[in-house]
């Protein structure tokens, strides 16, 4: 049910990263960031945005940490995308083209009892 496409043609990484790519986990972690020092303050009983300098560090430290853990989670299935490819290619027998299939011939008949 892929479409035909061998599983060469479907680890071969020919996908466009929107425009939100780079930039959603730091958003994410500045925000995390920065509602974390909201809810520290919250806590000990001072006014959400008393210490300002606090939240801006806290939105930076965790918005850099963001970025870093996404990197490595990139580099990370880059590699095991590669160790995919790369066995797919050594054992091509393996991993024959699936058939198309029309969901006629998948779903079975269904008749409701009333």
């Amino acid at each position: 049910m892929y479409g035909g496409k061998s599983p060469q043609e479907l680890l071969s990484g020919s996908f466009s990263k929107s425009w939100l790519h780079d930039k959603w986990s730091p958003l994410v972690g500045g925000l995390f960031g920065f509602l974390g020092a909201c809810y520290v303050n919250y806590g000990v009983g001072r006014p959400a945005l008393s210490g300002l300098q606090k939240h801006i560090a806290a939105a930076l430290a965790v918005g850099a940490a963001a970025t870093m853990v996404d990197k490595w989670r990139d580099a990370h299935f880059a590699e095991k995308d590669a160790t995919l490819r790369h066995y797919i290619e050594l054992h091509p027998e393996d991993f024959p083209t699936p058939e198309r299939k029309k969901y006629a011939d998948v779903l079975e008949y269904w008749q409701p009892i009333r």
